[in-house]
């Protein structure tokens, strides 16, 4: 057993906690008349599942501890970014006529290093997996190519284990900030990522032992790219053939995120091209 095979619930979601409270900004300035609508919205709809299911003291006396144990083990990240946060990331990007997004996840650590295109990512020497060339280029909704375009991506292991996450990994291990060329062109040096499923040893694991769920979500590239006077777009890409794409625990996969990876010439692992197109801020 590895290291990083030793990794909990609990601490990686207090590391999330963390990182949430120390990144993400809040909407302070939501006004009473809207927190009022959601919130009574959001209240109703849980009264109506009690009154609809006929929902036992027991079952609420459950369903109150588990909630506790999701604060207890820093599991709200976790939760909501696998059940909720596709529905967020749908309302948020409906108006794009660029690349399609994603939803961020919980594992997203800002600041990456930078890496001049063509570029490796900070690895072990002994990294194991697939080599990966994952390569494109980045434009406008016209077809314009963005010069110095910044292409972040951060991926798990070939155990499913992210760094920064996991004990035993390298701080940067498969993160990076990629500058591309002047025609918006980048070469991305890494390993194909595994499939893993998420920590089921903490509070959302008993929720999906409970309900006979799975755990899993597909092999993926997470991603945010950007550019000067274009909108910032978070994504993920997915692989062709794996397991889970049709029935991903996140509910994230989209047809258009989904590669094709094919072998190369020099036999030294896989390729793939991907090419994104940016929406102008307004």
């Amino acid at each position: 057993m590895t290291q990083e095979t030793e990794a909990t619930a609990a601490a990686s979601g207090s590391r999330a906690t963390e990182r949430f409270r120390e990144n993400k900004q809040f909407a302070a300035d939501t006004s009473k008349e809207r927190v009022n609508r959601l919130a009574s919205r959001l209240v109703k709809a849980i009264n109506d599942t009690v009154l609809e299911e006929k929902v036992t003291y027991d079952e609420y006396n459950a369903f109150k501890a588990w909630l506790i144990q999701v604060g207890e083990d820093g599991e709200w990240p976790l939760f909501l970014d696998v059940w909720v946060e596709h529905s967020v990331e749908q309302v948020a990007n409906e108006h794009r006529h660029g690349s399609k997004g994603s939803i961020e996840g919980p594992y997203y650590v800002p600041n990456s290093p930078q890496l001049q295109s063509p570029a490796t990512l900070p690895m072990r020497e002994d990294e194991a997996g697939t080599p990966l060339l994952f390569q494109g280029r980045v434009t406008n909704v016209d077809g314009e190519p963005l010069a110095g375009a910044h292409v972040e991506i951060w991926h798990a292991d070939d155990l499913g284990f992210y760094s920064q996450y996991a004990p035993g990994l390298p701080e940067w291990n498969l993160r990076g900030t990629v500058i591309a060329d002047a025609d918006g062109w980048f070469e991305i040096h890494t390993m194909q990522p595994a499939p893993y499923q998420i920590p089921t040893d903490g509070a959302c694991g008993k929720l999906i032992a409970a309900a006979g769920w799975h755990a899993w979500r597909p092999a993926h590239l997470h991603l945010k790219v950007s550019a000067p006077g274009y909108e910032l777009l978070t994504s993920q890409l997915y692989f062709k053939g794996d397991a889970h794409v049709g029935d991903d625990i996140a509910s994230a996969v989209k047809p258009e995120l989904i590669l094709d990876p094919t072998p190369r010439a020099d036999g030294t692992g896989k390729e793939v091209t991907y090419n994104f197109a940016l929406d102008p801020v307004e």
